[in-house]
């Protein structure tokens, strides 16, 4: 559907793509936004808009010669990764059960990580700049290598799916681990304590920002080129891995070629061109979806989810929304449904079926038909896929 305004008054526009009206403090929160004086043009919020920490996940925030680290979040680089292998269904039939267990003995998922690091994550050229990171983080590389390679926990997953021609994909959502997580708040602390310093008034702290050409904005906009980098490859070797796994039970471990491979963040932030000029785009929950981009967006853990192509609308600074969205909080999520909701919920996926992962149910997100039919001016369907494994942190 095309945008439309939200009906508040702010220093900027808010467009929005969704097709539900916004919560009390859902609306606060873009407000917020919008009144910054550095915004650029308008707002944008993504289908799956729903509520976060300084700015709305699902959000597209464009800014003249300024930056707002907590709009980008703390795990800096967080994304997907998805390939076309050239197998089959039937492929699969009998295997579904072992292919878990090996994915789950191959990648670490939650807080762990790998006893050694892996060989490509070693051999990665973002390591000699390490030493250039803030110094908050300067005693994290041998725990930065070490969880290269490895899922995190929440909503981060590895799925092997299928498409509606019943070829098998592989896909999987991770960001830039403990690492991100840690610069992002040395930042952020970084923020507030310079908007106190020099008496900036703020909607709200978390909106604490830095101004471009000045020492901390080069810092920050440094640290997070390369947790963006280090995300995009954790995700690389992790993909390794699991098509390696897959290989072991459908190919004998013989070579085999992708069709198509695709990665792509969702939080994060770059300089881009828009109307005419250059801006820093943060996509808080959001994927470019410039002409001809691919993109990933997924459902929950027993829904569909979408291989896309983007349209390249402007109005959206060409993005468009990273997943579903969560329709409840988490802890709402265990207090509204049972073990056996979710065993409902994903009947025929290979998955853990226990209360660890009941906050993950597909009944705690939006429908992700409506949120892709709110969005078919960002993006085109190139594959639609339904997962059969599904690995979560």
């Amino acid at each position: 559907m095309p945008y439309e305004a939200v009906k508040f008054s702010t220093e900027k526009p808010v467009l929005s793509w969704a097709n539900h009206d916004l919560g009390h403090e859902e609306i606060k929160t873009a407000k917020n936004v919008a009144s910054l004086p550095f915004i650029f043009k308008h707002v944008a919020l993504m289908p799956d808009v729903h509520l976060g920490k300084g700015a709305l996940v699902g959000s597209v925030v464009a800014t003249k010669d300024a930056i707002i680290p907590a709009a980008v979040g703390v795990d800096i680089g967080c994304g997907m990764c998805a390939v076309k292998t050239p197998f089959k269904a039937e492929q699969l039939e009998g295997k579904l059960k072992r292919i878990r267990l090996d994915i789950e003995a191959e990648i670490p998922v939650g807080f762990n990580e790998n006893k050694d690091a892996d060989k490509i994550a070693s051999n990665w050229q973002g390591w000699n700049d390490f030493k250039e990171l803030h110094s908050g983080v300067q005693n994290l590389q041998t725990k930065a290598m070490r969880q290269m390679g490895s899922l995190g926990g929440g909503n981060h997953f590895l799925e092997v799916c299928l498409d509606t021609e019943e070829q098998v994909w592989l896909m999987l959502h991770s960001g830039s681990r403990n690492i991100g997580n840690m610069l992002a708040q040395n930042h952020i602390s970084t923020a507030k304590n310079l908007a106190k310093l020099t008496d900036t008034r703020l909607p709200d702290p978390d909106l604490a920002y830095f101004v471009a050409q000045t020492p901390e904005f080069d810092a920050y906009w440094r640290d997070l080129q390369w947790a963006q980098d280090y995300a995009r490859m954790n995700r690389e070797v992790m993909m390794a891995r699991f098509q390696k796994v897959v290989k072991k039970h459908l190919a004998g471990g013989k070579p085999t070629k992708a069709l198509l491979q695709v990665n792509c963040h969702h939080n994060y932030a770059e300089k881009e061109v828009h109307f005419g000029e250059e801006v820093v785009v943060t996509r808080k929950g959001a994927v470019r979806s410039q002409q001809n981009d691919y993109g990933i967006i997924p459902g929950s853990m027993g829904a569909k989810s979408f291989i896309v192509k983007g349209k390249g609308n402007l109005e959206s600074y060409c993005s468009c929304s990273h997943g579903a969205g969560r329709l409840m909080s988490r802890n709402k999520a265990k207090n509204a449904f049972t073990l056996d909701d979710l065993i409902a919920q994903t009947k025929g996926v290979e998955c853990r079926k226990d209360e660890g992962v009941l906050d993950e149910i597909p009944g705690a997100y939006k429908p992700i038909d409506q949120v892709m039919a709110n969005q078919s001016d960002l993006v085109e369907v190139v594959a639609t896929l339904k997962q059969v494994v599904c690995v979560k942190g």
